[in-house]
């Protein structure tokens, strides 16, 4: 995901947040290093253009599905709470527990009239022959915008994604 958002008109997409799940150690602290990345001369300069937030994740790995319905459900209410609260314009991800939340607010407040968010999936290089669950469900559900696999074979079996080849 980082490798996409190197491409982006960072003026563009300002503020940008940044939204992980509270047990990922790791993408918030590779979003600070790519944002500080981006600070010319002074080093002392706050960043600005960039909030670093966390979500709880609507399933962990190994979770069953029972108790991944009350998880979902405190989840999405919190994910809604931050759609509310940020208002994004566009909102770009690729899972896997974290994205359903949030693309399903975003997706129910565009339904009743409130929305404002373009939501663009995008799958992992990792699924060559099946989606993974996220995608799966916003495949199915249509909550996303725009979807996108990297294997041809994936955008063959699923019609509506797009083949945008090795992005990540």
């Amino acid at each position: 995901m980082m490798n996409i958002l190197t491409e982006l008109q960072k003026d563009r997409f300002t503020p940008r947040y940044y939204v992980a799940a509270l047990t990922d150690n790791m993408s918030l602290q590779k979003a600070q290093v790519y944002e500080k990345s981006l600070i010319q001369g002074d080093r002392e300069k706050i960043i600005e253009d960039a909030k670093f937030m966390q979500i709880y994740r609507s399933r962990e790995v190994g979770q069953s599905y029972i108790t991944s319905i009350g998880t979902t459900v405190l989840a999405v209410l919190h994910a809604m709470w931050l759609i509310i609260r940020i208002r994004p314009q566009v909102i770009f991800c690729n899972g896997p527990g974290t994205c359903i939340p949030l693309c399903a607010s975003a997706f129910i407040l565009k339904v009743l009239g409130l929305g404002w968010s373009s939501i663009f999936y995008i799958e992992g290089i990792a699924r060559v022959k099946k989606l993974s669950l996220s995608s799966l469900l916003l495949y199915k559900l249509r909550l996303a915008d725009q979807f996108f696999v990297q294997w041809p074979q994936l955008q063959q079996k699923y019609p509506r994604a797009q083949c945008a080849g090795r992005l990540m």
